[in-house]
């Protein structure tokens, strides 16, 4: 029998390009090179090739704080790149105010190839948005600027509860923070859950944080001397398994069902039943991704009691089957 003579594919890591603009934040042009730069596959080779560019040949770009950074590679890098991450900038200019492209930006993004994924930390959406990457398409930003990305770019379907949104070959992340959820997040899909696990363990943060970010937008915060509803929160979660009703969840924190109802909103900026249905679905994800549990036995333990409702709040929650994201999510976990 002949040998298979075909060489080995050369291993090429995905080649991840950050477009730093100036007024950006350092915290979140941070994100990328630490959540990207340390996944490795079996063989110790980097998963990931970060690399920071510019809209300008290399030189100094300003920042939001006292400093300004040296970027080594100019607008031609976006060419290379598998994957275009746009951070949040606070001097986006014509992008922020008018909803167009400056000459040298529209230039610079002009050179990304047909197909590379897109992605956008905090009001770096805008600048996806400008360039019509959104039209018809669901996207998230800072809550606080989730009016005004919608008045200016109305064909754009503004989400402002979400922590990220992916759509295929183009996410979008809310403030901050959020960034991390959705660097992860492309890990994970990327490579499985194994992996995007081990760089959240190193980056100490969570794999997953449940909610969105409506829980983050100011509210009046409650008289310490009122009850509040976290008690039966954290009484719920321990049986998300089991049948809740609102009148258990009430009688947890001795008030009536209109009291806790109005309280917990308050509280978690969601009504109960929204809450612990997310709640479920956060449950349901973790089990689909680590266990070899069947989708009946993941519904039964996530509470929602069958396969079918447990794949329509799936469907609902993250627009896929209970199957596709387990196959999603687990291509790779031994990576």
């Amino acid at each position: 029998m002949a040998l298979d003579s075909t060489p080995e594919r050369p291993f090429r890591p995905h080649r991840v390009v950050v477009l730093a603009l100036d007024g950006l934040l350092p915290f979140e042009l941070g994100i990328p090179h630490r959540i990207f730069g340390r996944p490795k596959d079996a063989r110790r080779r980097p998963l990931y090739e970060v690399v920071t560019c510019s809209v300008r040949p290399p030189g100094p770009v300003e920042t939001d704080a006292d400093f300004s950074i040296h970027v080594a590679h100019g607008p031609e890098a976006l060419a290379t790149a598998d994957t275009v991450i746009v951070p949040a900038s606070y001097e986006l200019g014509p992008v922020y105010e008018e909803g167009v492209l400056t000459d040298d930006l529209a230039a610079a993004l002009a050179r990304v190839r047909p197909g590379t994924r897109l992605a956008s930390i905090c009001t770096g959406v805008y600048v996806l948005a400008a360039a019509g990457h959104l039209d018809g398409r669901p996207a998230t930003t800072h809550w606080a600027d989730a009016e005004r990305l919608q008045r200016l770019f109305p064909r754009v379907k503004v989400d402002p509860e979400v922590l990220f949104i992916d759509d295929g070959d183009v996410l979008t992340s809310a403030g901050v923070a959020a960034g991390i959820d959705l660097c992860l997040h492309m890990v994970r899909r990327d490579h499985g859950t194994a992996v995007a696990n081990e760089i959240a363990r190193r980056t100490v943060v969570p794999p997953h944080r449940d909610g969105g970010q409506a829980q983050y937008i100011e509210r009046p915060v409650p008289d310490p001397q009122q009850a509040t509803t976290t008690g039966a929160r954290a009484w719920a979660l321990q049986r998300l398994h089991e049948p809740i009703q609102l009148r258990d969840l009430a009688a947890r924190e001795s008030m009536s069902v209109r009291t806790f109802t109005r309280r917990f909103r308050e509280e978690a900026g969601v009504s109960p039943g929204q809450w612990l249905a997310r709640q479920r679905v956060e449950r349901a994800r973790q089990l689909l991704e680590s266990t070899d549990l069947s989708v009946d036995q993941v519904a039964r333990e996530a509470g929602f009691g069958t396969a079918q409702s447990m794949r329509q709040h799936l469907q609902a929650a993250l627009g896929v089957t209970p199957t596709a994201y387990r196959r999603t999510f687990r291509v790779g976990s031994g990576a």
